[in-house]
């Protein structure tokens, strides 16, 4: 079914309560991924889903977690997490990159090695003005902290992911169906007309016996002038 994706504001300071509270603890409702590769991205996904309270259930290519079994790779790595953030054009987050100069509290830095190699993500909870390493804090997990410099950690290369918002989608609103068209009315149809039968002729009228004349008996015969009548 086709969705409509609206705005919705990214709140920076439910992101960052979150990690404060989560940076030493491990949420229940999700996997650890410390002693299975690393749980920073899957820390930092979650922050983003406190900010948002939005997933984005695509398959493969989306960003959800339902279980350890149950996820997208941009819930817990790192450069999955970068591609979906930067092209994203569904529901859940969405980011720019930028440099340090335009960090915010609740955006995502991710460190890399001399290769290009991104390997690490952690997310902005304090930021100075101006923005510098030496003042941007952070929170984290494999290594968990919570209000570390930013100039404490090694790498060769950084990017920040600006986020710039959130979208929610819902289903599109489909037009009613037109009302169904009826063939039209047969006009009825002239049913002819059942010929009568011929009438009944009626029978010829019975014959008039002359008063004080006796009718003829069935069967007798005529009386013969010839033989007088028997008494």
């Amino acid at each position: 079914m086709p969705e409509v994706c609206v705005p919705i504001p990214y709140q920076r300071e439910k992101a960052v309560a979150y990690a404060h509270y989560w940076a030493y603890r491990r949420n229940p409702e999700f996997l650890s991924f410390s002693q299975l590769g690393g749980d920073c991205t899957n820390f930092v996904s979650q922050c983003l889903f406190a900010g948002t309270g939005v997933m984005n259930y695509t398959p493969t290519f989306g960003w959800f977690y339902l279980s350890g079994n149950d996820r997208t790779a941009s819930w817990t790595g790192v450069e999955y997490l970068y591609n979906f953030l930067l092209q994203n054009q569904g529901a859940g987050p969405f980011a720019t990159e930028a440099g340090i100069e335009s960090a915010q509290p609740g955006d995502v830095i991710q460190f890399g090695d001399e290769n290009g190699d991104f390997y690490h993500t952690v997310i902005v909870v304090e930021v100075p003005n101006p923005p510098t390493y030496e003042g941007i804090r952070v929170a984290a997990h494999s290594i968990d902290a919570d209000c570390r410099p930013l100039d404490t950690y090694n790498f060769a290369k950084i990017r920040l992911l600006h986020i710039e918002g959130a979208r929610r989608c819902i289903p599109e609103e489909q037009p009613p169906a037109p009302p169904e068209t009826l063939p039209p009315e047969t006009p009825p149809q002239e049913v002819p007309p059942v010929p009568q039968p011929p009438p009944v002729p009626l029978a010829p009228p019975a014959e008039t016996i002359p008063e004080g004349t006796a009718p003829e008996a069935p069967g007798s015969a005529p009386e013969s002038p010839y033989f007088p009548p028997f008494y």
